[in-house]
């Protein structure tokens, strides 16, 4: 930063802004008009921000207590001008708010970015790029603004390039006014009608008078109808309508997937206009979890941060919900533990639940696509709120071994095999890695199905539920999997002859080597077993039934909440020809294949060997002998 005595500073702005900037003002070129609608949004908020403050501070709304927001164009010099009577910004939040991405959960927002324009542009629609959007169309941007309360005002001013400067200027009254030194291609946006255009289409419903300044006696000019959106009949707006309200509240540009808008009468009373997004926004999985639905109270806008008005699991919700029991001077510490947010949580999750289960059973194809989406936060209810478990196992839904599409756990115990007694699941980190491991190699010769669980809430909401339908969940690296008693699909020539008497005769070198192991490899596993899930491979690992599942210990260790876990147990394939040769030889030392074995299993698994030096040297001596 230097400064120079004029107090003119300069400042470069966050890494990540400038490559936000790179991208917006050379990749957004189709949605170019949006600029004003981010601007218009903007400058809402900032009223909306202080008529909420004034309820408590009075003396912020000297100077009119009447907000709106005036639009005005020069053709001659290429200027179009955006102004509030808002909250305002001091110095400090000039350089915050406009010189880095300060929005909470953005900081990795950048580190996303892959260089490919178009996933670019969609992860930018993600995010939103509010006043960044002006670089667009302008090569210069200035900004004045005076906090309201205080005397001064500040200039900041950029061409988007890199730096910005902030100094001292001058202002008459509270609030922020934006001039856009337009672009040479951008001079349709200095015409009224295109301005008006804009406005209808985008910003109609912004509470607040947007007006455009002219000559004559009809100037100012009123643009939009600013009247709150959620207070209207539905027969009164259109898709279009909804779709622009959605991009107001969501920073968004994708379209809603849903939408719910509802007035609730009775006991309490409140309005709601509730979107459920098509696109996953970049911030889900942000540890705050908070929920960005804005809370009104009589239409004036009091928090977007009300913890307690809907559940964590359900944070992905946009939209407004206006309460006409809450007093207009809430503060935020009384909204926590509020019985009228109670119930009106109560209502909205009831209400967004009985949505979503109507879309899985009328629209089971575009369900899919919500499900992709945010399927995981919904998993979070099922331990969060047990009220809620059962609607919510309802519209869980699955990949699994058996099918191309998703299942629902309904549809899998309607087609579960003869004989079974539990739903079957493998957990890791993805599908793809599953699908080989050896676990599975048993249940795919019986036909039966097993589910993907690949993401990292399914290591919590399994064990709090345990069962479907009467169903036992069971993970199939656990040992104890019985599948003798399921009837299978096996081709003939494929099953095991269990009574053929070269397998009699075999019964007993099998044991001997099944001894042997266990006395190699001592503390190193809890048991060597023979398996029944192996079909091709000649071992692996599985936990002890009860035990942990093997793959939440990994995570639990990757996150330093668990220092050692328990040892696991080795499971050996009798039919399997490199099983076969080593019991033919249990008499003799099967120390080295022994750990042979177990190293290979861990492998298998993706767990990092103990001992790779060891692994290495066993490795190499089998091969020479096996090359000698």
């Amino acid at each position: 930063m230097a400064e120079t005595a004029t107090k003119t500073e300069k400042h470069s702005f966050q890494a990540e802004v400038g490559r936000l900037l790179d991208i917006v003002a050379n990749a957004l070129y189709s949605e170019r008009e949006i600029f004003l609608r981010e601007l218009i949004s903007n400058a809402a908020d900032a009223c909306d921000r202080l008529r909420y403050q004034a309820l408590t501070e009075p003396a912020l709304l000297d100077g009119g207590a009447e907000f709106q927001i005036d639009l005005s164009f020069d053709e001659d010099a290429k200027t179009l001008t955006i102004s509030d009577n808002g909250s305002g910004m001091t110095k400090e939040e000039l350089v915050g708010n406009l010189g880095t991405i300060a929005r909470s959960g953005t900081s990795n927002f950048v580190s996303q970015l892959s260089g490919d324009e178009k996933k670019d542009v969609s992860l930018i629609g993600q995010f939103g790029v509010g006043f960044y959007a002006a670089f667009m169309v302008a090569d210069k941007v200035d900004v004045i603004s005076r906090r309201a309360g205080e005397d001064t005002a500040w200039q900041w001013i950029s061409d988007g390039k890199g730096d910005f400067t902030v100094e001292p200027a001058s202002r008459d009254a509270r609030g922020t006014t934006i001039t856009l030194h337009m672009k040479e291609d951008a001079a349709e946006f200095l015409s009224e009608p295109r301005i008006a255009n804009i406005v209808k289409t985008y910003s109609d419903h912004i509470p607040f008078p947007i007006k455009i300044a002219g000559e004559g006696e009809d100037y100012p000019k009123q643009l939009n109808a600013a009247a709150a959106l959620w207070t209207r009949n539905k027969s009164e707006i259109d898709e279009q309508q909804y779709k622009e309200f959605y991009h107001h509240v969501s920073h968004s540009f994708d379209d809603p997937w849903a939408t719910l808008h509802f007035r609730a009468e009775g006991v309490i009373e409140y309005a709601g206009l509730i979107y459920i997004p098509t696109m996953r926004p970049f911030d889900l999985f942000h540890p705050d979890r908070k929920s960005k639905l804005k809370l009104y109270v009589k239409r004036v806008f009091i928090t977007d941060e009300c913890e307690d008005l809907v559940p964590s699991w359900l944070r992905f919700l946009r939209g407004v919900i206006d309460s006409q029991d809450l007093p207009l001077n809430v503060s935020r510490e009384m909204l926590q533990n509020n019985p009228v947010v109670a119930k009106i949580r109560s209502g909205l999750v009831k209400r967004v639940v009985g949505e979503l289960s109507k879309k899985a059973e009328k629209e089971a194809d575009t369900y899919t696509t919500f499900w992709d989406a945010f399927g995981p936060v919904l998993k979070e209810g099922v331990y969060e709120s047990p009220e809620h478990r059962d609607e919510l196992m309802k519209l869980m839904r699955f990949k699994s071994t058996s099918r191309e599409g998703w299942v629902s756990l309904a549809d899998y115990v309607a087609d579960m095999k003869e004989g079974q007694e539990a739903i079957y699941y493998i957990s890791g980190d993805d599908q793809d890695t599953l699908s080989r491991s050896p676990q599975l190699e048993g249940f795919a010769a019986k036909g039966i199905e097993v589910l993907y669980m690949t993401d990292p809430v399914d290591e919590f909401w399994i064990p709090s539920v345990g069962e479907f339908d009467g169903k036992a969940l069971k993970s199939v690296t656990r040992g104890g999997a019985d599948l003798s008693k399921i009837k299978g699909a096996e081709k003939e020539d494929e099953k095991k002859d269990d009574d053929s008497a070269d397998d009699k005769a075999a019964t007993e070198t099998v044991d001997a080597l099944v001894t042997a192991l266990r006395e190699a490899l001592g503390d190193s596993v809890k048991d060597v077993r023979k398996s029944d899930r192996l079909t091709s491979s000649p071992c692996c690992l599985v936990a002890d039934d009860g035990e942990m599942d093997m793959h939440l210990e990994r995570l639990l260790k990757q996150h330093k909440q668990l220092e050692q876990g328990a040892p696991r147990i080795l499971e050996i394939n009798p039919g399997h020809v490199l099983i076969k040769a080593l019991a033919g030889n249990a008499a003799g030392d099967v120390k080295d294949a022994a750990y042979l074995l177990l190293d290979q299993a861990r492998i298998m698994e993706g767990e990092p060997l103990p001992d790779p030096a060891g692994f290495a040297q066993r490795m190499t001596s089998v091969m020479t002998k096996a090359m000698g």
